[in-house]
């Protein structure tokens, strides 16, 4: 599963022309178009050759929901047959669990043109449109299942080639959505920002043609709950969006093993319904017993439970089910390093990263366990690598404070660079009080790294989950404090 970003800022730096392409989904030429006529609120560095530019996402937001004045900027040709960049942003109710929380979400302007039928299409399927917060949002900035429609034959396994069995319905659906299906499938498994965002594209359009297509909302779902991991994007409102959408798979056909797989994730990740995810997770692999994704992430949800045992005998019929996933074999490396296999976990994750240099998940965890076993250069290698694969420029300031104080003054510096930093972004709500925490119990400040995270689960934080499982928090094991909020946790002690 992986580690979440989880940025609590509302107002990011984005500091090129391919981040701010990224935030609108479009292209830098489109961008540079609507700088020169629409007033596009980019900011150039002094000195610089002209081309250097930054924004910030609060300021791009607000020129989105703006209404333009026709005199002030240049009109298209087609102005008049298309709406403009505001309009086909228009301003949504996000809903969260059935209660609307007044969120603003914006559609990206790359469905420009399919806005119209895109909205009469999600107002027909929601009513109150309510699945618009799922269907036409991208992620902010860069940081399988199986199914049959309701009434309808029982799925073919298809093998994927990289990220997890693709479960194709063996009666189609209208064919140019089981098209665009397929397709949303395909990029969903390059597991990058980019394939995630053109996946979400190409789920929506799948439910544009067929609004009853339950595999397209099941991979909606699946998009929301890995881009909270693979980009920016933060987990309560990936986490909001992937709900709406696997409870409307569900809904759809009860009998899917994907739907309920993908329901399972987000209730457990983002709810913290342990109970409730643990009846998903056995429903889908009861209904799909071959479904891999369905082994697969229950068996990071057994390793968050410490049910170690039971993780390794999922993680190993997910991987004879999908040999050729490489998310699922990463995570095999987690649970093996969890299970005290250190070597051969570490073995595994280095040898993944060796054959795929972008693929995050081995960074990520190699980072995590690097650190702790105190091998710092490995760390910090491994930290800007991760930093870099999801342009996530608050990691990136805290690795280079890192490297520096390791150069200075060795590991103590280090983590004293690191937590400086740390703090003044956790001031701006920029990141995570449970990464603040690691640091502040790695330099012996118990008190404060419980402080960071009693705020960890006041905020609901997701990392939080895995409280226990962290190495750099074994020393707080025994603090009364830390035992408390363990405990709040609700985990099942008997299993």
């Amino acid at each position: 599963m992986g580690t979440a970003n989880n940025p609590q800022t509302s107002n990011q730096r984005l500091g090129s022309w391919k981040e701010i392409a990224v935030f609108f989904g479009c292209d830098e030429r489109t961008l540079r178009r609507w700088e020169k006529e629409r007033g596009l609120p980019v900011h150039r560095l002094p000195g610089g050759s002209g081309g250097r530019v930054f924004a910030y996402t609060e300021e791009l937001s607000a020129w989105l929901a703006a209404p333009r004045n026709a005199s002030a900027s240049v009109q298209r040709p087609d102005a008049a047959a298309q709406p403009e960049p505001h309009a086909a942003t228009t301003l949504l109710t996000s809903i969260d669990g059935g209660r609307a929380t007044g969120r603003p979400v914006l559609a990206p302007p790359s469905i420009g043109r399919r806005w119209k039928t895109a909205r009469a299409a999600v107002a027909a399927i929601f009513g109150l449109g309510v699945l618009s917060l799922a269907l036409l949002y991208r992620a902010p900035a860069p940081g399988t299942s199986g199914a049959r429609a309701a009434g309808k034959a029982t799925p073919a396994i298809r093998q994927d080639s990289r990220g997890g069995v693709v479960l194709a319905s063996s009666v189609s659906h209208d064919p140019e959505a089981e098209q665009f299906y397929l397709k949303g499938r395909y990029y969903w498994n390059k597991r990058t920002a980019d394939g995630l965002n053109q996946a979400v594209d190409y789920f929506t359009q799948a439910i544009v043609h067929d609004p009853n297509y339950a595999l397209a909302y099941v991979g909606l779902a699946d998009c929301y709950n890995l881009l909270r991991e693979y980009t920016m994007m933060p987990s309560a409102e990936a986490y909001s969006r992937s709900f709406a959408a696997a409870k409307k798979a569900v809904e759809l056909d009860d009998q899917s093993s994907a739907a309920h797989a993908s329901l399972a994730f987000v209730l457990f990740y983002g709810r913290w319904d342990i109970a409730g995810a643990e009846t998903e997770f056995r429903r889908a692999i009861d209904l799909d017993p071959r479904n891999a994704v369905a082994h697969h992430w229950y068996a990071t949800y057994l390793m968050t439970m410490r049910r170690l045992p039971e993780s390794l005998e999922e993680i190993e019929v997910a991987e004879t089910l999908d040999p050729a996933s490489t998310s699922i074999l990463a995570d095999k490396g987690a649970i093996l390093f969890h299970a005290g296999r250190q070597e051969e976990a570490v073995g595994l994750l280095k040898q993944m990263e060796a054959t795929e240099p972008s693929f995050r998940s081995p960074h990520l965890y190699l980072k995590v366990f690097y650190l702790a076993r105190g091998q710092y250069p490995e760390f910090l290698a491994e930290s800007r690598k991760d930093a870099l694969l999801v342009h996530d420029n608050t990691a990136l300031a805290i690795t280079a404070a890192a490297e520096k104080g390791f150069a200075a003054g060795g590991p103590t510096q280090m983590l004293a660079n690191m937590l400086a930093v740390e703090r003044a972004y956790y001031a701006q709500h920029m990141l995570s009080p449970f990464v603040v925490a690691q640091t502040c119990a790695l330099l012996g400040n118990k008190k404060a790294a419980i402080n960071y995270l009693q705020a960890a689960y006041d905020q609901h934080d997701e990392l939080f989950l895995s409280v226990e499982d962290y190495p750099a928090l074994q020393s707080l094991h025994d603090e009364q404090r830390f035992r408390d909020l363990v405990t709040r946790l609700n985990f099942p002690v008997d299993n």
